[in-house]
């Protein structure tokens, strides 16, 4: 049983920090003007889902460290990672 918890929380971790990646590599294409036609057609097709990801996974994240009985410090920093990236990330709409 600790082992599939285990698996499932280094999953969740990678998961964060994908979508972590993503986020800050939209960024940094922005702040350095790089704009390619393809670059622009992932970029569009995946922002929304990647959005609603974001609150899914900080969700889950979440209630996984609540639930938990330890506590994955990997798993707690890729969390709060992605709650920070949340907070820049739909603040950058108002």
């Amino acid at each position: 049983m600790g082992t599939a918890v285990s698996r499932n929380s280094n999953r969740l971790v990678l998961i964060n920090l994908i979508i972590i990646a993503y986020f800050l590599m939209t960024y940094i294409l922005h702040v350095f003007k790089i704009d390619a036609v393809f670059i622009g057609v992932i970029r569009e097709l995946s922002t929304i889902p990647f959005l609603i990801a974001q609150i899914v996974f900080l969700v889950i994240g979440i209630v996984t460290i609540t639930k938990s009985q330890t506590t994955n410090k990997l798993l707690l920093i890729s969390v709060i990672l992605l709650g920070v990236c949340a907070l820049f990330t739909l603040g950058s709409f108002f």
